[in-house]
Formats: structure tokens, sequence, C-alpha cells
């Protein structure tokens, strides 16, 4: 079983129990997935959602 890489997004506060600090932003099957450690809130994004998502506001999108 291969061990999924998670990174802690610094500053970001969960959208459910508002926890700082909470959120994790992983890769799991080809999806982007932020996950917070405090709660149960899980998000996931398909890799043409995330590009739709950038603007002219997002420098870039961060690809590890």
């Amino acid at each position: 079983m291969k061990r999924v890489k998670k990174r802690f997004v610094a500053g970001a506060k969960c959208p459910k129990c508002q926890a700082q600090d909470s959120i994790v932003l992983f890769k799991e099957q080809g999806v982007e997935t932020v996950e917070c450690v405090e709660c149960d809130y899980r998000e996931q994004q398909a890799e043409q959602q995330v590009a739709a998502k950038a603007s002219g506001d997002v420098i870039g999108v961060f690809k590890p």
C-alpha cells in the first residue's frame, strides 16, 4: 500500500467547524482532496475542476 503524502494548509479554516490550521491537502487516486483533522469535513476536486477555478486572482495552482 502506497502512503499518501498529506500537507497542512497554513492559515486555512475549516468551513464546517471553523478550526484554523486543521486542513490537510492530498491527492487520492488522482483526485485533489482537502480534509479537516478536527471534524469529518472532506471535499474532493478533479483536475479539471481545479484548473477551471483558477482565475486571474490566482498566481498558480500547486501541483506537488
